[in-house]
């Protein structure tokens, strides 16, 4: 327990437009301490723009700052921001998207979920990928901890940032509320993927897979969600054309909260392959509503899910038995399902943001 009650400052930039992965984490961070009788800090949001409308009724211990200007990302963050910190007097800030203002006046904790523009530079755009490393190295070097969500990210932080490792923390998502367990037995062969479309998503390994699919279950179909953001470009449509499986895919680069969480209870797999996560929270949102995973094998997959997933190299004819597996053996769905239902039970967003209130704690008997 901190020593007396402080104001928390936190940059809500995340939480305005758009729901984003860094988003969702800060959302329930909040919800979190808003729900704890025990919590005993007042907290402001700081934000470039009205947060979304159920956001504002959170909480009377939550307040919502809006400092509104043109421009809502860097700019904002290292000009706009740090002013509004010290107007409203915050002991200490939560940087929770990677960055923090240079010229913060009180201390600050921050949050990095991978640093993936460190280990595959060749994913970002020149320009983007310099600007990431420089303003998360430099807050990684100025905050009084580091917050990450896996022991994958926390060894990468140490590896490519060169930060102590006992100035980091593992603050891993919780595990959204399972569903109904009382869903029918047998869901319609849809595989299902949610997420922005990175190269290192392997997009084209998936739809090839489907492809080799489609003739052992002709009525599969796979939905993609997510903006792409693929450098260089991949054009999902086309290269489902040019496949001959059109008619079975559909991509949709957005959709709000309920319909995402009616493709979750409708799908009976969810597929996502990718190479470099932090953590990957679309996987554990499609457990807690029923749907197994097919993951790509990687150690952060391994760490996060256990046995609670199917693992796969990136390869097509892989992946396509992993799928056809799942879309047609009740005995294997149930299974993986159960093992799923069970690995829910690991992870806890009372817990994780415990963990970043005793570190802000900490941060605060410190100056900056």
């Amino acid at each position: 327990m901190a020593d007396r009650a402080l104001h928390i400052g936190v940059d809500g930039r995340e939480l305005v437009g758009r729901a984003t992965g860094v988003g969702r984490y800060l959302v329930e961070v909040l919800r979190a301490w808003a729900s704890d009788p025990d919590f005993p800090h007042r907290v402001t949001v700081v934000l470039p723009s009205p947060p979304r409308t159920h956001l504002r009724t959170m909480s009377d211990r939550i307040s919502w700052l809006v400092d509104e200007s043109a421009g809502s990302g860097t700019w904002w963050e290292q000009t706009r921001l740090p002013r509004a910190l010290r107007k409203c007097a915050i002991d200490v800030l939560f940087a929770a998207g990677y960055t923090a203002p240079v010229r913060v006046a009180c201390p600050f904790v921050v949050a990095l979920y991978d640093v993936s523009f460190y280990a595959h530079p060749e994913w970002f755009l020149r320009r983007e990928g310099m600007r990431r490393r420089w303003l998360s190295w430099l807050a990684a070097r100025r905050a009084k901890s580091i917050i990450t969500i896996s022991q994958f990210s926390a060894d990468e932080i140490v590896r490519w940032l060169g930060v102590p490792r006992e100035r980091i923390r593992i603050a891993a998502p919780g595990s959204p509320p399972p569903g109904d367990l009382h869903e029918r037995r047998r869901r319609e062969p849809l595989v299902l993927f949610v997420g922005s479309l990175f190269n290192r998503r392997h997009i084209p390994d998936l739809l090839h897979a489907f492809a080799l699919t489609l003739p052992r279950v002709p009525d599969a179909k796979l939905v993609l969600v997510g903006d792409n953001r693929t450098n260089p470009p991949i054009d999902p449509a086309a290269l489902a054309t040019d496949l001959g499986i059109a008619s079975h895919v559909t991509w949709r680069q957005y959709i709000d909260d309920d319909a995402l969480e009616a493709l979750y209870s409708e799908a009976r797999v969810f597929a996502f392959l990718s190479d470099y996560e932090g953590f990957a929270m679309t996987p554990m949102e499609a457990i807690a509503l029923g749907t197994p995973p097919v993951l790509l094998d990687t150690p952060v997959a391994r760490e996060v899910y256990a046995d609670a997933a199917l693992f796969v190299p990136a390869e097509p004819d892989r992946i396509a038995h992993a799928l056809e597996t799942l879309l047609v053996d009740d005995g294997a769905h149930g299974a993986l399902m159960a093992a799923g239902r069970k690995r829910l039970e690991v992870y806890s967003w009372t817990e994780s943001a415990d963990v970043i209130r005793r570190a802000l704690e900490q941060a605060a008997r410190t100056p900056a």
